[in-house]
């Protein structure tokens, strides 16, 4: 079965950057769509951003401009890019792949964003 193991969390200051790694089991780009989520602490989880096995992109509008979602097929290795964050930013975010019908989850990297 597919894992994801999430990466890249940490504290970083207002206006700082962070790219937070997902890597994946087993080959699944090709054929699962592969998306960001976060949440804060007393918040729904929120779509961040949305990669399509045809490489298309979505990015919800918390983010949009800040955010960018990337791969690596020979690492089977998803990647999310934030730039100039705010505290606002400061949730768990959560690696997701799923297809019509499986969906996988990461548990998650803590991203603290503080000065």
């Amino acid at each position: 079965q597919v894992q994801l193991v999430e990466s890249g969390g940490g504290l970083v200051q207002p206006g700082g950057s962070l790219r937070l790694s997902c890597a994946a089991s087993t080959r699944i780009f090709r054929f699962y769509t592969m998306a960001w989520y976060r949440q804060a602490p007393g918040k729904e989880r929120e779509l961040v951003a949305v990669k399509r096995p045809d490489e298309s992109t979505y990015y919800g509008d918390s983010m949009k401009g800040r955010a960018t979602i990337s791969r690596d097929n020979a690492k089977n290795t998803m990647f999310l890019q934030m730039n100039n964050l705010k505290p606002d930013d400061t949730a768990v975010y959560y690696c997701n792949a799923q297809n019509t019908l499986q969906t996988y989850w990461g548990q998650g990297t803590q991203v603290t964003v503080s000065s």
